[in-house]
Order: structure tokens, then sequence, then C-alpha cells
């Protein structure tokens, strides 16, 4: 049986998209997002652990980073996990764990700020309307 690499986060960025262009043309996009635990001490305390995501995108998605992301504003994204070891600045060997995404969604508007959406386009014609109904599925709920 294959394995399952799986992520899903719902966060919000803690800077601006870092973009870069490579020497193909291709672009990339590394974003930091932050999600948040919240929970009660042995003490009923009320506490609150932030984790923080590397999360890379490539070619469109990082593109519409570009265009429509910046720091504060809710995403949800899914991907796989990768493990990457790399040299710093000073030779020395370093280990990252990034997300690979696959699907990213802008949520909501910026936190304490103006709400930023990409333009909408049509609907692809297959897609569900008064005059299109939906097909039934096969659920048995």
């Amino acid at each position: 049986m294959a394995g399952v690499n799986k992520v899903i986060l719902v966060g919000n960025l803690g800077a601006d998209p870092e973009i870069m262009t490579l020497e193909s043309g291709v672009k990339m996009a590394r974003i930091s997002v932050a999600t948040n635990e919240v929970y009660r001490d042995k003490d009923g305390e009320r506490q609150e652990k932030t984790e923080w995501h590397r999360v890379v995108l490539w070619r469109n998605k990082a593109e519409l980073a570009e265009k429509y992301l910046s720091k504060g504003r809710q995403v949800y994204v899914e991907g796989r996990l990768r493990n990457r070891q790399y040299q710093d600045k000073e030779g020395n060997q370093r280990y990252t764990t990034e997300i690979l995404c696959d699907v990213i969604n802008f949520l909501g508007g910026r936190e304490g700020g103006e709400q930023q959406t990409p333009q909408q386009s049509p609907p692809p014609s297959d897609a569900p309307s008064p005059g299109n109904p939906p097909e039934e599925d096969d659920l048995p709920f």
C-alpha cells in the first residue's frame, strides 16, 4: 500500500511572500503561515501556541501569491511535506521541512485591513447554475 503525505493548514501569513524567478523563467514563492492552538493549562489558564510553517508555491500559484497575498492575509493550504538539506552562507549543512503547496485558497481579508479578493472569472460551463443543476452523486447521505 502506498503512503499518504498530506498537510492541510488554515492560518495567516507572517510576512509578505518572498518571490523568486528562476533562470528558466519559472516563478517560485515562499510564504510563512502561522497557525494557532488555544488550550487551557493545568491551572485553567488560557494558553495560545503559534506554529510557523514554510510553504513553497510554484508557477501560477506563485504568481497569484505575488499579486494577492500580503502579511496578515488568511489562507487555506493543502500540500505535502518535504524535507531537504542545503548549505548556509558559512558552508554549514542545514535541514528544513517545507510544505509543497498543491492547493491554496485566499480566505477573508487581511487582518485589520480591507478585503482583497482576486477578480472572479466566469464559472466553467459545467458549473452548477439555475439552468444547469448539479448531477446527483451516489453518496448515501
